[in-house]
């Protein structure tokens, strides 16, 4: 029976290391800068960078009423942080910066734009946990910030 237990210690150990823990933060990161790059590509010209899709505009002014912004406002921020935030998360650079720039803008979605929707269950507590865990616990061994601080100790 010790042999089992010792066996499931050396398991546990190794999958609670700093590899797979560094694994599991990449996979977050991917994740959730997927879900904001996939919004942003929808919000802007197909084969452009930066230039929004006038139907944005629509859609923020008909759909999104409940912004505490003005849509000429708010499609050029949300438009903008959807294509800066998710390179930086991605890259983890600044990570836990990045993660929490889009962890407020699903709060501001999640209780402006839907907010007596069951819309919560879903999406927006899939994006806040993939970003607070990102807030948290920052963007691991696979990550340009990680490279920052081991440079930053030499």
């Amino acid at each position: 029976m010790s042999s089992v237990i010792s066996l499931y210690d050396r398991i546990i150990g190794l999958l609670s290391g700093r590899f797979f823990e560094g694994l599991a933060l990449l996979a977050t990161r991917i994740a959730l800068a997927g879900i904001f790059w996939r919004s942003y590509n929808q919000k802007i010209v197909e084969g452009s960078w930066f230039d929004i899709d006038p139907f944005t505009y629509e859609l923020f002014e008909s759909e999104f009423s409940g912004l505490p912004l003005a849509s000429s406002i708010a499609v050029p921020i949300t438009t903008y942080a959807e294509f800066a935030l998710p390179i930086l998360v991605f890259l983890g650079l600044g990570t836990r910066f990045g993660a929490l720039g889009l962890l407020m803008m699903t709060m501001v979605i999640q209780l402006f734009v839907f907010p007596t929707s069951g819309h919560f269950f879903g999406w927006a507590i899939t994006t806040g946990s993939l970003a607070l865990i990102l807030v948290g616990r920052g963007g691991g061994m696979f990550s340009i910030d990680q490279f920052v601080s081991l440079a930053r100790a030499k």
